[in-house]
């Protein structure tokens, strides 16, 4: 295995939270909108969901660049909320959003992101996702309305940002922080190695 990481990342996001996570990584990277299909079949499980919209964001963005060199490692992910199992994606509006907040909080919920790497050139790719419980903590109406009105639940899944004010709302984790922030850093880098990335 390379000790010097060689490929360029190509997140297939637009996601600020995700930008600013695979910065993280020291690695050279970009960033291209993969305006996917985002309606899922029914009957999906959630780590079905977000592998294979991983998958469908990643390979939209793969179609698009050369198959030559130099090589890049398209990086698609995707993030969703589940409660009693049922997948709370980001909110249509803020009435949506507090329908969304009243549900989780007080109880525990489950987060998925899954990460789809599809390497140019050879089309290797790798699917894989993982998740992560979240609990909120008790909340009053105007608690709700006051976190609505800043605005940060509106593009979010599941109406908050663990990264923003709405960690305030959060009691504790079990899992991976940055999973629910939108990409699991450890995950991402374990299925680089596979493509003969090392990140450390």
């Amino acid at each position: 295995m390379s000790s010097t990481p060689s490929g360029r990342l190509i997140l297939a996001s637009t996601s600020p939270r995700r930008r600013e996570l695979i910065r993280n990584l020291g690695l050279p990277y970009e960033v291209m909108a993969s305006e996917a299909d985002e309606t899922i079949e029914d009957g999906l499980t959630p780590g079905q969901i977000v592998e294979t919209l991983s998958e469908r964001k990643a390979r939209a963005v793969y179609e698009r660049l050369p198959a030559g060199p130099p090589r890049q490692i398209v990086v698609g992910s995707d993030t969703i909320v589940v409660y009693n199992g049922r997948v709370l994606g980001k909110p249509e509006d803020r009435n949506d959003a507090r329908r969304m907040l009243q549900m989780l909080q007080g109880s525990t919920h489950q987060v998925y992101t899954g990460i789809a790497c599809i390497e140019t050139g050879t089309g290797k790719s790798l699917i894989a996702h993982r998740m992560t419980k979240v609990v909120i903590k008790p909340l009053t109406e105007s608690q709700i309305d006051h976190y609505i009105a800043t605005g940060e639940p509106m593009d979010k899944a599941g109406s908050y940002a663990i990264q923003g004010i709405g960690a305030t709302m959060v009691e504790s984790i079990e899992g991976d922080y940055f999973n629910v922030v939108g990409l699991s850093l450890n995950l991402l880098s374990d299925m680089l190695q596979s493509f003969d990335i090392d990140v450390l």
